[in-house]
């Protein structure tokens, strides 16, 4: 079992950055895939950006692409996700995940983080 720590989230206005960073414990030498999620008001959660066990391959949802970077350090057992020109639309908890492979679902991942709160004024 990997546990997983959400951190980086907060306020910030409409155009502005986070960083947000996964942090692993647990089961880490296993080779998982790691993906972010995200829940605004509604019961579902979005995909929003997925990365590979190597960093080679990443996937995104379209709405986030150019805006979004996804990216990890092995060493560390960690997960960033960069989010540049923030809006609006973006306000949500954002959760990180373990997968096997690069997915869009959230029943293809196993481990959760309890999440981290983004809030983008306008």
């Amino acid at each position: 079992q990997v546990q997983l720590v959400e951190s980086g989230g907060g306020l910030v206005q409409a155009g502005g950055s986070l960083r947000l960073s996964c942090a692993a414990s647990g089961r880490t030498s296993s080779r998982y895939a790691m993906g972010w999620f995200r829940q605004a008001s509604g019961p579902e959660r979005e995909f929003v950006a997925a990365i590979s066990w190597s960093g080679g391959s990443t996937r995104y949802v379209d709405s986030v692409k150019g805006r979004f970077t996804i990216s990890r350090d092995n060493a560390k057992n960690t997960v960033y996700l960069q989010m540049n020109s923030l809006k609006p639309e973006d306000t949500a908890v954002y959760y990180c995940a373990t997968s096997n492979f690069i997915a869009a679902k959230t029943h293809q991942y196993e481990s959760w983080g309890q999440g981290t709160q983004v809030t983008v004024s306008s």
